[in-house]
């Protein structure tokens, strides 16, 4: 790698502050090609060891060698933020990285579900994410492979399941239900309580709340704090698993957003910046173009579209007609969810061609869809509930079986059977009583799926 690219950092940095970006440091770090793909497929530095992770390496290993995938760089955000770019760039690539890092960088200290996470711990999810896997490697040494090996297939085949309306350091809910309130106000009760009549003592007797008082989507939390027989370190795995999740929900929940700030941001500066020579800049913008090309071709199918290419076109589109003052006042507040359905209209998904069509026989082109909101829900339909199934624990049984919902109607999606067999068995595991989904089959009809094996 040329190093060159280094002495360009200060210079960037310098351009982006006048333009108004604001981060926390970045720490850049060139690696060979091998550490950035098994660091994009763990998703941290360091983190703790389990079989999926060596799936997703092969997967990720082959489409690199198909030529289907490239990482230029892996962020990662915090304070400070650790930036990694693959040992082979070249000079242009790594200009362009920078430039790109700096967006990723200030979007993450600036969005509000960024900034709520990190406050709760995830701004040093780095130094977290490597205390959670020595621990592990000690629970390895302590309690032998195959026992930590189960509980971690447990917590993250549970990983989505978090809820981040709640505080990461949580409480138990209360034990007691509370005292039923004599309604205000009442004209009987006010005559009755005239009457001269022996008074009558008032029941101490506390009713113990149910168990939860709630349908309760945060299984991560739940299990680790009521199952009935876990051990200290087991619920210590599923808490540290619980605690990367709230790291890794906002990278999730605003990744067209945050690739498409990012790109913007690269190009302006790229644009701006006339310190990089000629050739270095030609080069840079030859890969800009690359990078926020649309992918699709042929029959457009809409989930198969570039995050950057419509993160980035949306961005230009609301700096142009609004100024950037107000982008920045989307990128606080928004995330994917809001960010497509307030800025992504009709005419805005034409020019893009982002609504799906059919080349017919003759050569003439049909549209197949060209509703905004069905391409919204499109879209966005695997940005719900962190990408899974919406289910919640419902009952705790008095012999201590677990049942769990799935709200197939507010969902939208059936579940897997095969897998949810797996997962069921997963929680059992740790649970170590029965469990019971209540989910419905494809004909809508409702069925209870069991851990315990059918009966003949």
């Amino acid at each position: 790698m040329t190093s060159d690219w280094r002495s360009h950092i200060p210079q960037l940095e310098g351009l982006a502050r006048k333009l108004g970006l604001d981060w926390s440091q970045v720490i850049f770090e060139a690696v060979p090609d091998s550490f950035m793909t098994e660091i994009a497929v763990y998703g941290l530095p360091v983190r703790m060891p389990h079989w999926s992770f060596g799936a997703r390496y092969i997967y990720q290993l082959l489409q690199r060698h198909m030529g289907y995938s490239r990482l230029f760089e892996v962020v990662f955000p915090g304070d400070p933020g650790h930036a990694y770019l693959a040992a082979s760039n070249g000079l242009a690539d790594n200009v362009l990285v920078t430039a790109h890092v700096l967006g990723h960088a200030d979007f993450s200290k600036n969005n509000m579900l960024f900034r709520r996470c990190q406050d709760q711990g995830s701004a040093h999810i780095i130094e977290h994410a490597a205390s959670h896997a020595r621990q592990i490697e000690r629970d390895i040494e302590s309690f032998g492979f195959n026992a930590v090996e189960q509980v971690l297939d447990a917590a993250l085949s549970l990983e989505q399941y978090v809820d981040l309306d709640q505080s990461l350091r949580r409480e138990r809910y209360p034990e007691y239900a509370p005292a039923p309130t004599e309604p205000r106000d009442d004209p009987f009760r006010a005559r009755f309580a005239t009457l001269d009549a022996t008074p009558v003592a008032p029941q101490t007797r506390k009713a113990r709340a149910p168990l939860p008082p709630h349908p309760e989507r945060d299984l991560l939390w739940f299990i680790a704090t009521y199952a009935p027989e876990m051990e200290s370190w087991e619920r210590d795995i599923f808490l540290a698993v619980r605690e990367e999740s709230f790291y890794f929900f906002p990278v999730f929940a605003t990744q067209i957003m945050n690739e498409g700030w990012a790109s913007y941001w690269h190009a302006r500066l790229l644009r701006e910046a006339d310190f990089i020579p000629e050739e270095t800049y030609l080069d840079a913008i030859k890969c800009h173009s690359d990078v926020v090309r649309p992918v699709a071709t042929g029959e457009q199918v809409s989930l198969s579209i570039n995050p950057y290419h419509l993160g980035f076109t949306l961005w230009e589109d609301i700096v142009k007609k609004s100024g950037i003052e107000a982008a920045r006042r989307v990128m606080r507040e928004d995330d994917d969810c809001s960010f497509l359905r307030n800025h992504l209209t009709r005419e805005m998904a034409e020019e893009m061609g982002l609504f799906r069509f059919q080349r017919q026989q003759q050569g003439q082109i049909k549209v197949v869809a060209a509703d905004i909101e069905e391409l919204h829900e499109n879209l966005l339909t695997d940005k719900y509930n962190f990408g899974a199934p919406r289910v919640s624990v419902t009952e705790v049984r008095n012999d201590g079986t677990l049942v769990l919902g799935h709200d197939s109607q507010l969902d939208g999606r059936g579940l897997d059977a095969e897998r949810t067999a797996k997962v069921l068995e997963y929680i059992k595991r740790v649970w170590r009583r029965p469990v019971l989904l209540n989910t419905v089959d494809a004909n809508a009809k409702a069925v209870v799926l069991s851990s315990e094996p059918a009966t003949p």
